[in-house]
């Protein structure tokens, strides 16, 4: 019996590389953020989207590449989705891109942002400023108007 246990557990070690892929990293919050994130950018230009997010992790270049055009520079860009916290000075200028975060407080404390995609309770909020939205002459769909804020 002990023999059969071994051989069992010999074999089990032998096939497991075939049953790796369900241990790799997928997040369905990053699938959905890249959803929303493909929405927003999409309504706010009116053109091919170049995405740069710094320091973009292999997981979220997987998932984001799906949507966008993925651009390794900031100045290659056209909008720019800062999801970490990083030194603003090392990112580029804000004359001829759009930059969204998914930071309430740096939305507001920022104007470089003209909007926020943020977690709450495991749910998505989305907050534009109007101030900002116009601007920069954006003008969003209908559909956008709900999550428009005065500050």
């Amino acid at each position: 019996m002990k023999v059969f246990i071994l051989l069992l557990t010999l074999l089990s070690f032998i096939f497991a590389e075939n049953y790796t892929f369900l241990v790799q990293p997928y997040s369905k919050e990053v699938e959905l953020e890249a959803k929303i994130i493909a929405e927003i950018a999409t309504a706010s230009l009116h053109s091919k989207i170049k995405l740069f997010i710094p320091q973009i992790s292999e997981m979220e270049e997987k998932v984001y590449s799906k949507y966008f055009t993925l651009s390794p520079k900031c100045e290659d860009a056209n909008f720019v989705f800062i999801n970490k916290n990083i030194e603003e000075e090392s990112l580029c200028d804000n004359a001829s891109r759009l930059f969204f975060t998914n930071n309430y407080r740096k939305l507001l404390a920022n104007d470089k942002y003209f909007g926020a995609l943020f977690w709450n309770k495991s749910r998505p909020n989305i907050v534009f400023s109007k101030k900002r939205l116009e601007a920069k002459a954006i003008i969003l769909p209908k559909t956008f108007e709900q999550f428009i804020e005065i500050f």
